[in-house]
């Protein structure tokens, strides 16, 4: 096999460099063992496991204690983990992975390839509904040796590199899970993984608590003792947390965006929103299209017309990220900026209202629908309101349901609700994060599938003829016209290109070092004195 050219750069690294620690030590801050970081998981999240569960709490905690295959820098270039070196074959078909030595799941029990074989192959073929349609190109794969995993892909598939993140295909223990149902396994209530840090103790509605694995295959890591996650409901008392050092970090949705001004001005925290650049997080309404008149598309670009994207990211997310431009994420590949979703026009938006025959009542409603909240934050609250707010003005009555995490996943899941607030990864690439979203193959009673049911034969067509394509100019042509032809249908109110602060004390180090930023293992965080 002949080494590529990104063969040979990650072939170079096949003693994993921690250039994080490096850095710190030419700053003259030396890593020093001990300490336990106490943190906040909001909300708390209905089991631990990635992969049965692929919420953002679940993401962050399971973090810790799963790993990856590799891991991306902000750029979204590969780095190594569990994977020491790889390369890929001249025709774009083999991809083989080594695998670092010495590694052990949480029992002590040694990581090979043939996990690795099964965690790809199996395990997240079955319970990951987005990995599924990448990993579904996958011809073979084998273990060509205990530490050697080989995958042939059925055609070439230009990103399928950026699919080993933690996040996204975790490596699980296959003697835990093979031959099991894995989403009632007993490892997914008790996880066990190869991370730096264990699964020791949940108090629901209280804490999750982790603890340092002795047997880690990083010599001399994590430096932390553990990681205390505690769960806090409301949202005032997780900013006094943060303020007081009661916690040390908040991270994802913990601070609301209207409480970041004022913790920038704090001289002992430091207030990042880097780290997302490998998900790409985009937001918006979830249209129901079974539900009348939401299968209208005028009424659709009517909603999308009524809604100041501008004003819900200047005074919701206080400009902690921007309004969405329509389907793609600016950070994704191929994103064309000039496709663009209805701008806010009150007028033009009852003048469709009105071509889609839903005159005013005498109260003024034309129509009433109902929107169940994304239970995530008292933010989501207010969007909620504005929503209301800004199609009471085109005459459309939103009621507003209040559920909780779990209530939200499964009734979204099973498509029942008008409208919900959702927001989405996109992974850097359309085919890995977008396609999901708006392919009919994909219209499934599964969170975080096409649940709004929107079907378009030639979007399903371009996405394909988008993710199969081997070069970048081929890629780009199919995925310039979807996204022109989404933009048309609007089957979702596209709202923010979201990002989220990352707040911790500043004796907390190395808290933000890739492109996941706090999903990542956490095994080069320490404390200083």
């Amino acid at each position: 096999m002949t080494i590529s050219r990104r063969g040979l750069m990650a072939a170079a690294a096949v003693t994993p460099v921690l250039m994080r620690v490096q850095d710190a030590v030419a700053q003259g801050i030396t890593p020093r063992r001990g300490g336990t970081l106490t943190t906040i998981v909001n909300p708390e999240p209905p089991i631990l496991h990635i992969g049965i569960n692929n919420q953002a709490p679940t993401l962050i905690v399971g973090g810790k204690i799963f790993q990856g295959l590799l891991r991306y820098d902000d750029k979204l270039n590969p780095m190594p983990e569990l994977a020491k070196s790889w390369t890929v074959s001249p025709d774009g078909l083999t991809y083989t992975f080594e695998l670092q030595e010495g590694v052990t799941f949480h029992d002590g029990k040694p990581m090979t390839a043939d996990d690795v074989i099964f965690s790809i192959m199996k395990f997240h073929m079955e319970v990951s509904p987005r990995a599924r349609g990448v990993f579904e190109n996958i011809a073979e794969g084998v273990a060509a040796g205990p530490t050697t995993a080989k995958f042939t892909l059925k055609k070439p598939f230009e990103p399928f590199l950026l699919m080993f993140d933690v996040t996204v295909s975790a490596i699980v223990p296959k003697h835990l899970f093979d031959g099991q149902d894995y989403r009632q396994a007993p490892a997914v209530q008790k996880p066990i993984g190869t991370g730096p840090f264990k699964f020791v103790q949940w108090e629901r509605g209280n804490f999750i608590k982790l603890e340092r694995y002795d047997g880690y295959w990083k010599q001399g890591q994590p430096y932390l003792d553990g990681i205390i996650y505690r769960v806090i409901p409301d949202s005032q008392s997780r900013r006094l947390a943060i303020e007081s050092g009661q916690v040390i970090l908040t991270q994802s949705n913990d601070i609301e965006p209207f409480d970041v001004p004022q913790l920038k001005t704090r001289p002992n925290l430091d207030v990042q929103t880097k780290g997302w650049e490998y998900f790409g997080p985009l937001s918006w309404v979830e249209f129901n299209h079974r539900v009348k008149p939401l299968d209208d598309v005028r009424v659709r670009r009517a909603l999308t017309m009524a809604v100041d994207k501008n004003f819900i990211a200047q005074r919701l997310w206080f400009g902690i990220g921007k309004a969405a431009t329509g389907p793609f994420h600016s950070a994704t590949r191929f994103y064309d900026a000039n496709a663009k979703a209805p701008s806010f026009n009150v007028n033009e938006a009852k003048k469709l209202l009105d071509e889609a025959g839903l005159k005013p009542n005498a109260q003024g409603v034309r129509f009433t629908i109902k929107h169940m909240s994304l239970p995530y934050g008292e933010v989501f609250t207010r969007l909620g309101e504005y929503l209301r707010q800004a199609f009471r003005q085109v005459g459309v009555e939103l009621v507003l349901e209040s559920v909780d995490v779990g209530t939200w996943a499964q009734r979204t899941a099973n498509w029942d609700f008008d409208t919900t607030i959702n927001y989405l990864y996109q992974y850097g690439d359309p085919t890995l994060g977008v396609a999901r979203s708006y392919i009919s193959t994909n219209i499934k009673k599964i969170l975080f599938s096409n649940v709004s049911g929107y079907s378009n034969p030639k979007v399903d067509q371009l996405f394909a003829e988008g993710g199969a394509a081997a070069k970048a100019e081929d890629r780009k042509k199919a995925f310039d016209e979807v996204q022109k032809i989404l933009v048309d249908e609007v089957p979702l109110l596209w709202l923010l290109e979201m990002s989220f602060p990352t707040i911790h004390d500043k004796k907390l180090r190395n808290v933000i070092t890739s492109g996941s930023g706090v999903h990542a293992s956490f095994d080069d965080v320490f404390l200083t004195a």
